[in-house]
This record gives structure tokens, sequence and C-alpha cells, in this order.
């Protein structure tokens, strides 16, 4: 058989699409990124056959990508107007620190020799190996962006009310060569009253460390903005001591136990 001929197997794929009142909501889940470049590293950025993998590599200035990477796992949350929100793995992943050194324990060497041969060289330079992003959406040209004093209601988020659509999408995982997990994930929720977005980064390196960073996205049918909560919590293992070790794989657990780093809050105006 000659394979040179053979078509390119179709990876799986899952999509849909959500009317809620002026709002267009979309999202598209498909497969991992690839590991290598099927043209052995010879793309180029302006080429328009580039691979993934290799514009991941040009946008990014990381030493190296987490084992798992969403390329196409997208929320889109588009306005009447056409202006919209989106929730991407390479937004998320430009959020990583480059030139910023993660927790300097033990592991951490382990982790960087685990990377393939070529890549050594690059363990000597300041690199966050835990993928810590602060990303908070992708937020579109026309809306318009305010501080304000305003707090997410949290009790008005736990009233129970129909869920008209719902999805969940992971964007990049890493297990810390089987020292813990970073995790990007996005959730949406629509309700008759309207939607609820959680944007969450979880972070657990094994007998050291726990970061959440979770963006939180409320918008009520009668506003014309959408209420946005940034929070950044975090505490050292050894601080954690009084809270059952079950509990620290399970984000919405833990982070009841974690004290808050962070807090802003701020309106998302639209047009209407």
């Amino acid at each position: 058989m000659d394979i040179s001929n053979s078509k390119t197997p179709i990876l799986p794929r899952d999509s849909e699409t959500f009317m809620f009142n002026d709002w267009h909501i979309y999202y598209n889940k498909s497969h991992i990124l690839k590991s290598i470049c099927p043209q052995d590293g010879k793309c180029t950025l302006d080429d328009v056959n580039c691979c993934e993998r290799c514009k991941f590599e040009y946008s990014l200035q990381l030493p190296h990508l987490p084992d798992m990477v969403f390329p196409k796992n997208i929320l889109t949350v588009t306005f009447k107007t056409g202006i919209r929100l989106e929730f991407n793995a390479l937004d998320a992943l430009k959020c990583v620190e480059s030139c910023k050194k993660g927790p300097q324990v033990a592991c951490a060497e382990e982790w960087q020799e685990s990377r393939p041969q070529n890549l050594l060289s690059e363990k000597v330079k300041p690199f966050d190996w835990t993928f810590s992003s602060d990303y908070q959406g992708t937020i579109g040209e026309g809306f318009v962006v305010e501080t304000t004093d305003m707090k997410l209601d949290i009790f008005k988020l736990m009233k129970k009310e129909a869920i008209l659509f719902y999805h969940d999408l992971t964007l990049f995982e890493d297990e810390l060569h089987d020292h813990g997990i970073a995790s990007c994930s996005v959730k949406i929720r629509v309700m008759p009253s309207g939607f609820f977005i959680l944007l969450r980064f979880f972070l657990r390196v094994d007998d050291v460390l726990i970061r959440i960073n979770d963006t939180r996205f409320h918008y009520e049918i009668e506003n014309n903005y959408i209420l946005k909560e940034f929070t950044s919590k975090e505490a050292p293992v050894q601080k954690l001591q009084h809270v059952p070790p079950a509990l620290f794989v399970t984000p919405s657990e833990i982070e009841k136990h974690l004290p808050v780093l962070t807090k802003t809050t701020q309106k998302i105006i639209f047009p209407k």
C-alpha cells in the first residue's frame, strides 16, 4: 500500500452553537497538539502551511509547552453587534512568564531533566515550569472595561435555575513530571436569567504549593454589562495541614481553604 497517497485521517471534533437572546455562544472541542512538527521543524511562521505545533512555538517564548495543549478548544461569546469574548489555549499560554522561575523545589530539576535532549540547555534559563497563567479571557474591541466596587452575587448564582446550556473545555494541562498538575479550563452555564463563565488555572505542586487563579464572568439579561471578577489564591502545603489531603485534588473544594492574594472586579460594558 502506498501510504504517501493516503488521506489524512479526520480527527475527532465536537462543536456547538447556542443562541441566547442577543448572544451567540459557540464552542469547539478537538484534538491535542501534536508533540512534533510533521515537517521536522522546517515550518516558517509566514508559511500558510505552518503546522499548529510551530505556530505555538513561534508565538510563545517558552522553552517547552505543557504536555497537553488543545489548540482548537475555544469558547466564544459574541454579542449581536459582533463584539465578543474568547477563551483559547494560545492566549492563555501567552500569560505564562517566560522569564520567571517557578517554585524552586527538588522536582523542578527532575522535571526539566525529563524534557527532550535538545531542550536540556534550556534548563539553565529562567522559566516558570508550572505554567502559571493569570489569563482572564480575550476581550475583543468594542467593549468598554471599567473598574468597579460591585461584587459578584454568589447567592444569586447559587439560586436554582434551569440550565439551558452548559459546557466545559480544557485549554492546557501538564502533570509536572508526576509531581502535581497545572491546568487551565473554562466552563459556561446559561440560565434564563443570564450566563456565567468560570475560567480557572489550577496548580498543585505535591507537598509544596497550591494555587488557583479564577476569572468569573456574570451577565444578567437586564444589564448592559458583564461583571468580571478575578481572584488569585495560593498557599504552601505546610499551611494546609488542617485540610484533608483528599481535597487537594479537587479545585472546587480546596479553593475554600486558600487565602486570597489578589482580587479585582470590572464591568465589561457593551452598547445595547
